[in-house]
């Protein structure tokens, strides 16, 4: 035998040591979280709310002739606006569900919230008052809830009512439509809403995040089998062209990974304190700042005024032109540009009211804490401040190339349903819930002396939550 052969017969010998090592850490992880009960019974009660969950999309509203909303939905493709809701509501937007505004109403109340609690003192106020305070808060959101739900559910009336979807509904229902959806809907989006907090407390995870990331995730099967058919009629070549386009989309959610969990730490020193006999204080830590502090909201925002302009043409967009056919056509060259303008807008915009740097100082300095070779008080503030600046500029550049990677998927021969796998809020929100959810389980794993997930180091999720809907 050759030195050549012997060393190929030891690179094999060793892969295969490693893959069998790496099955065998896989399943005695997998045992060591079913082995915890607590973990256990959340995962199966977050199944079992997930399960009704996705039963309740496939309902039909009262009043609509199912065999009649297929060549509906075959009309009407859901773009733009339309898309988006479809696309959080795992499909029950188009199939006209009992589900189909989904947990997006109370997304919409908890996002103008939040924004309020910045902008009125008095809700700061009631906001710091802690429990309590939160409570209140919460209460109103869902009242806010409740208002934004009716208003969205007779909009969606009207779209039903348009051609394609009105011949769906049985004549005979039709004097009782109206109050029987708005009604429904409304329940069904409260329905979901209460779904998603048991799922936050008894379940594993932010609830309103993973139906959100499920109703994501039920349209990939779908999406890959209609891209693979549609590169199948391309002959032999369409195969590789649907692996590369895998493996592209692979190397994306890995670039998403880093920018959600990139940090820049800021060393901080903690002077000492001898109470008694005792030393406190004199550690060396750091002030981890991320480089997507905003989340996904600067790209909702602005799908959000992208998509205003085809709010007046919603229900005929094939005959819609100039702006509205512009703003939305995800592809078109013209959307692209102004969207990723607004994304990098919006990035430094909600960084500014959700980032506080004078805030940090105070508590730095209330904690004895210090900056090497910054004063404390206003410089250390500043210098907070001057590094989240540099750090953000990538950071909301590289989220708005996320933003229109659909777009140029689209422009490159990737079928439109597949195109929102390639960036977009959709990954954004699939990977971050992943990642916050894998960091739960590792916790639990942790504090019963169990090994992590990872052998390099633990799994960082999210930041905190800055919405009460998890966003």
């Amino acid at each position: 035998m050759t030195d050549a052969s012997v060393t190929r017969l030891c690179w094999f010998e060793s892969d295969h040591t490693i893959n069998h090592i790496s099955v065998k850490k896989l399943v005695q992880t997998l045992k060591n979280i079913w082995s915890i009960e607590e973990l256990r019974s959340k995962i199966v009660v977050t199944l079992g709310l997930l399960l009704v969950y996705r039963v309740g999309t496939q309902i039909v509203l009262p009043g609509i002739n199912p065999l009649l909303l297929e060549a509906a939905k075959a009309k009407n493709s859901q773009n733009g606006l339309l898309g988006l809701f479809d696309t959080f509501a795992g499909g029950a937007f188009s199939q006209a569900s009992i589900l189909a505004l989904g947990i997006m109403p109370y997304i919409s109340a908890s996002i103008f919230m939040q924004l309020m609690t910045i902008l009125v003192p008095q809700l700061q106020k009631i906001q710091k008052e802690g429990e309590s305070g939160r409570k209140k808060i919460n209460q109103w959101t869902r009242y806010l809830t409740v208002i934004v739900t009716a208003f969205q559910a007779g909009a969606y009336v009207a779209y039903l009512n348009s051609p394609g979807y009105a011949e769906a509904i049985i004549p005979a229902y039709k004097p009782f439509f109206f109050a029987s959806t708005l009604i429904v809907l409304t329940a069904g989006t409260l329905f979901v809403m209460w779904l998603g907090e048991k799922i936050q407390d008894k379940g594993l995870g932010n609830g309103t995040s993973i139906i959100i990331m499920v109703g994501i995730l039920s349209r990939l099967p779908q999406s890959l089998i209609q891209e693979f058919g549609a590169k199948q009629t391309r002959g032999g070549g369409g195969l590789l062209i649907f692996l590369v386009e895998i493996a592209i989309m692979i190397a994306i959610i890995m670039g998403l990974i880093i920018l959600v969990q990139g940090v820049r730490k800021v060393p901080v020193n903690y002077a000492k304190q001898i109470i008694g006999n005792r030393q406190f204080g004199g550690a060396r830590q750091f002030l981890p700042l991320k480089v997507n502090s905003s989340g996904v909201m600067p790209i909702i925002f602005a799908q959000a005024i992208m998509f205003l302009p085809t709010l007046f043409s919603f229900t005929n967009l094939e005959s819609a032109k100039g702006l509205v056919r512009i703003f939305n056509d995800h592809s078109n060259a013209w959307y692209m540009i102004i969207y990723a303008v607004m994304v990098i807008g919006f990035t430094f915009l909600y960084t500014a009211l959700i980032f506080n740097p004078k805030q940090m100082s105070e508590d730095l300095k209330r904690n004895n804490g210090f900056i090497p070779g910054v004063k404390p008080g206003q410089p250390t503030a500043d210098y907070i401040g001057a590094i989240m600046d540099k750090i953000t500029l990538p950071g909301a550049i590289f989220l708005a190339v996320v933003g229109i990677l659909p777009g140029f998927a689209q422009r490159l021969g990737v079928t439109q349903g597949f195109s929102t796998f390639f960036g977009g809020t959709s990954l954004l929100i699939m990977v971050a819930v992943i990642l916050d959810t894998l960091q739960q389980i590792e916790t639990h794993l942790l504090m019963r002396e169990y090994d992590g997930l990872m052998k390099g180091g633990r799994v960082q999720g999210r930041q905190a939550l800055t919405t009460p809907g998890g966003f």
